[in-house]
């Protein structure tokens, strides 16, 4: 009266792929490379946009001070 359960190794047990776990290792490898490579350009994006605007407001500067510069001497003041 007590009840039979099958084995995992019984004929009702779905055929095992050998391959799934290296495919499963490759998937989240190729996963956690992906995901430092986002992290690793969000860094240098971060780094390009201070290094351009630190750029661009010192050409803004230069030529602010050039231009007064000119003024000053064309005028005389």
């Amino acid at each position: 009266m007590a009840k039979v359960t099958q084995s995992a190794t019984g004929e009702d047990s779905p055929p095992l792929d050998p391959e799934a776990v290296s495919r499963a290792y490759r998937f989240h490898r190729a996963r956690r490379r992906a995901r430092e490579q986002r992290h690793r350009e969000r860094r240098w994006a971060g780094l390009r946009f201070w290094i351009v605007l630190v750029l661009a407001l010192a050409a803004a500067v230069f030529l602010a001070t050039r231009t007064l510069g000119e003024i000053e001497r064309v005028f005389g003041l």
